[in-house]
Order: C-alpha cells, then structure tokens, then sequence
C-alpha cells in the first residue's frame, strides 16, 4: 500500500469525517489518498486559518479530534494561531502538514522552515514522520494526546518522498479506549465536609465541565442541594441560565455587579475553569474564601488562583458523588443575600435593552437575538467589545448555545466556527456575529459557506474601529488615537459572493431583516451599525462606583 493511503486509512480508522485544508504540491498524494476515500470529507477553505478553526471548532463540538491540512512553508506558519486556539481553549486539533523531500535535495531550501520546532512550545505533540512504516503509530499516538484531557493540539509532518513509498504490510492499530479515573472516595468526604461547613457556597462552572454526562449531573447537583452558581464565558450553557439559582456570568475579572455575591461567597465550588480562561474572579491570600477545584487534572497554581482542595477525575463522577453525600444536607445554605445580587444582575443588565436607538446599542442587539432565535438556536462570537456584551446579558438554554473563545481570545475565528457549527447542525438556527475589524481577518471564507451550500446568517457590526481597543484606551486615560479605519461596502461585498446583504437604517428595520434572513435559505449578511458610545460609562466608571458604595 501507498503511505499516503496508508496514512488516511489511519485517519479513517480513528473515525476522522472531515479534513479541512489549503493543500500544497507537497500535499498532492495525501489529497489524492482523500479523494479516494470514501468516510473521509475534503473541505478547501480559502485560508490556512479557516480550515484551522474549523477544525478546532469541530473538536470542541463533537469531542472527537478536528483534522485541518497545510503545505509546508507560509501554509504551516499560517496555522500557527489556529494551533494555538485549539490548544489554549481545549479543542482537540490535529495539524498535518506536508514537506519537501527529506532523503533527496528537490528545491534546496525554498521555502523550508522547521514547522516540528516551531510547532513545539505550541502543541502536546509534533513529530515529522521519517519513515512510513512509522505512520500507524504515530496517528495513534497524535489523536490519543490531541483527545486525551486536557484536550489539545497536535501536528504531524508528512515529506511527500514518504507519503510516495510503499509499505509491504500496512497496518492500523486498534483505537483503544480508557476510562476517566474517578476521585477516591476520601477526597470527595473532603470535599463534601468543606461544603457543608460553608454559609454561603457558590458553583462556578468552567469550559472543562462542557460535557453532556456533565451537564446532567451539574443541574442534578444544583436541582438537589439548592447551591447557585455563576458560570465563565466558556461556560454558559451547561446548565440552563432560566434556572433560578442562576446568578450571571463573570464575563469580567472583577467589578462587575456579579462579584459581589462572589466576593460574599465563603466558599466556591471552581468545576472545570482553569487559569488558561480569563479569570471570573482573583483569589487573594487574604481572603477567608475557600475554593475546590473539581476538574480532570490539578489546579495550577498562580497568584490569582491557590485551591484548597484538588478533586481530581471524571467531573460528572465527582460532581455526582458530592450530590449524594450532600443530600442530606440540601438547601441549607444562606442564600438571601445571593438572590438579592441576583436581582440586582437582572435589574442593571435589563437597562437599555429596550432602547431603540440607532445605531443600535450592544444591549439591544443581545436581546433581540434572544426574543427571535429559538431556544435551541446556536449563536457564535468572534472577538471584539460585543463579546462581554453577549456573556453578560445573554441567556443560553442549552449546551453550545453560544459558541465564544475566551482562552486565546483571537479575532478572526468567528465565521469559520459558524459555518462548522451549522454544517454540523443543518437543522437549526445559527447566526455568526463578528465585529468588523474580525471578519475582515477571515471574511474570505464567505466563498466557503456559499460552496457548502450553508443557511447562515451572518451580523456584521459596523463601528469601523478597533472597539474593544478603544474601550481600554480610554479606560486607561489615553487618547482616541490609532485605531479607526474604513470598511468596504458589506453589503456589495456579500453580493460579490452570491450572498444577500442588508443595510438596516432602524432597529425595526433590524428585527424584520433578521427574522426574514433566519427563515430563508443561504448566507444572509447583515452590516449593522453599532454604538458604543456607553462602553466606557457602563463597564468602566459606573460598575466600579457601584462596587465601591457596597464595600462602605
């Protein structure tokens, strides 16, 4: 057998479904070992980014490790952010990459830069294959790590002299499972004891709990005892935010209106937040707080964040043994205060929501998609100011209900995760909200959603500048200075696709464009004029106002 078809039979053989990729000549054997294939879906992005985050983003979803494909050269250095996506925010990636010749000189060193060296601080695991009958174990070895907790990235280099050899007894080793070990019953008393010696506990849920045996067993948990709980941005949804002891979403560190009943808090229940996502609070060794940290591995330890206790397994297993060693103790906590921060949350947050001005503020934009997306509906963020908008005053009914990146918290990512989100779930809504500095990064992929022949709505919010950069400058006491800029016009830009793009010039004119684009079929872009005028007074001053008056 070929290597290359060797190679995919591999793939295969680990259940891969789709390859994402910009192929090379380097590449051509693998891509013909593709085509015939007959498990396996070549989709050609426009950019080495784009077939990245896709592939990252059906790590995330699915649990199963994405496949994304480069040439070697400028095509491996451009998955370089993609790598780093998957591997700060826990995706399982693979990278394969192709590479001239590596027993015969073929272009001296055009083009050659040592991707397994550059790719090292970067992944779990790279090696360049030097030998085909090396293929079956390596590909074992890369998807086992690149799914192994914490899930991560992966990068495999493929010269095309090996891909081109031929292999006398090609072979795939059998894809053997594991089970998650479970916390020994000692550390769960532990935990169970520190509990139930708190007043005034708390459950924080992470982007590591992002799981659907962990999704049921949190609710139970929560549903039983009668503990709130407050989520990350990476972990909203896992529980549904309808629930009455749901407090918010720390989409902020700290001095957010949520971080009072935080810093009330005698202890937290931390279950799948690590330090890799931005903090939803800062510990302090001064403080009388407690934390537990519930998660597949030990915290790490940093000056904002110093666990108590490590309750280290499988999150559903733990999270399910605390329920029931505190059954009989449910609903005795102190939650009077909690409530009273909750309806504090909903009241601040409610505020502008209804205010039809235009453009249109973040706030209103939040709740409208809200009011007409479905509760199974499917928003995905890029990155931008919008973002702490969505985290704080959107509520998510189901898992994945809204897809945002806060661990390396790129721009640029936000359209190709859309169209992996609906390609893998044709039958509901899903809307793409970028600002317009982000999809400009990756807006080529447009092309991509058309030739997949996607139903998709994309919202493009138009205040040609940097926002979120703004917002910090003048947090910062600098000037506006450095970050403006002009936009084509998306509307014609979306045409030139063979898309429908819409300008609204109202809020109302907004409503009846976006329910009319969710209902139809194809991409639908919407160039959205937005105002963030209220930034600065809202998450700046008046929070940290707010948050002094009740420390006096």
């Amino acid at each position: 057998m070929k290597a290359s078809d060797l190679f995919i039979k591999a793939l295969e053989n680990e259940g891969v479904e789709y390859i994402f990729g910009l192929p090379g000549e380097e590449n051509l054997d693998i891509l013909e070992s593709i085509r015939k294939s007959d498990k396996i879906k070549m989709l050609l992005t426009r950019h080495e980014q784009g077939a990245g985050f896709m592939a990252a983003t059906y790590g995330r979803l699915t649990g199963k490790a994405g496949v994304c494909m480069s040439t070697l050269g400028p095509g491996a250095t451009n998955m370089v952010t993609p790598a780093v996506y998957a591997q700060l925010g826990a995706m399982p990636l693979v990278i394969i990459t192709g590479q001239k010749p590596i027993k015969t000189s073929k272009q001296g060193k055009f083009q050659i830069v040592d991707v397994v060296e550059m790719m090292e601080p970067l992944t779990k695991f790279t090696k360049q294959v030097t030998h085909s009958e090396h293929i079956p174990s390596i590909i074992r070895e890369a998807f086992r790590l690149a799914q192994e907790e914490r899930p991560g990235t992966v990068h495999i280099e493929l010269p095309e002299d090996i891909a081109r050899e031929d292999i006398k007894k090609p072979y795939v080793f059998d894809v053997v499972d594991f089970k998650i070990p479970h916390a020994i019953p000692e550390t769960i008393i532990g935990a169970a004891n520190m509990i139930k010696k708190a007043n005034m506990p708390l459950l924080l849920i992470g982007a590591g709990a992002n799981r659907k045996r962990a999704c049921k067993a949190l609710t139970e948990f929560v549903d039983a005892l009668g503990i709130p709980f407050f989520n990350t941005q990476m972990g909203k949804g896992i529980i549904d935010e309808r629930h009455p002891l749901y407090l918010g979403t720390a989409a902020l560190s700290d001095y957010d209106f949520l971080h009072e009943a935080i810093r009330s808090a005698d202890l937290i229940i931390n279950v799948g937040h690590d330090t890799i996502e931005k903090p939803p609070f800062f510990m302090n060794p001064e403080d009388n707080r407690k934390v537990i940290h519930v998660n597949f591995f030990p915290a790490e330890i940093d000056e904002v964040y110093f666990p108590q206790l490590n309750v280290i397994g499988d999150i559903a297993t733990s999270i399910s043994k605390l329920t029931e060693a505190l059954k009989p103790d449910a609903n005795q906590w102190d939650l009077e205060f909690f409530l009273e921060v909750k309806n504090n949350v909903t009241n601040h947050l409610s505020k502008y929501e209804k205010d039809d001005r235009f453009p249109i503020l973040p706030q209103r934009l939040v709740k409208i998609t809200r009011e007409i997306l479905p509760d199974n509906g499917m928003v995905t963020l890029d990155n931008g100011m919008y973002k702490i908008w969505f985290a704080r005053n959107y509520p998510v009914y189901a898992q994945n209900g809204l897809i945002l990146d806060n661990a390396l918290a790129t721009m640029g990512a936000g359209l190709a995760s859309a169209i992996m989100v609906k390609e893998l779930n044709p039958d509901k809504k899903v809307v793409s909200v970028n600002g317009d500095g982000g999809f400009m990064m990756n807006s080529q992929e447009l092309e991509t959603a058309m030739r997949m022949q996607l139903d998709l709505v994309v919202i493009i919010l138009n205040d040609s500048a940097y926002g979120m950069i703004k917002w910090k400058q003048e947090d910062e006491g600098f000037k506006d200075f450095g970050l403006d800029y002009t936009n084509p016009d998306f509307v014609k830009y979306a045409e030139s696709f063979g898309a429908k793009g819409y300008r609204p010039d109202s809020v109302e004119n907004f409503k009846d464009i976006f329910k009319k684009a969710l209902d139809s079929k194809g991409i639908h872009l919407i160039d959205l004029a937005v105002d963030y005028s209220l930034n600065h007074e809202i998450l700046n001053v008046l929070i940290k106002e707010f948050s002094e008056t009740l420390k006096k």
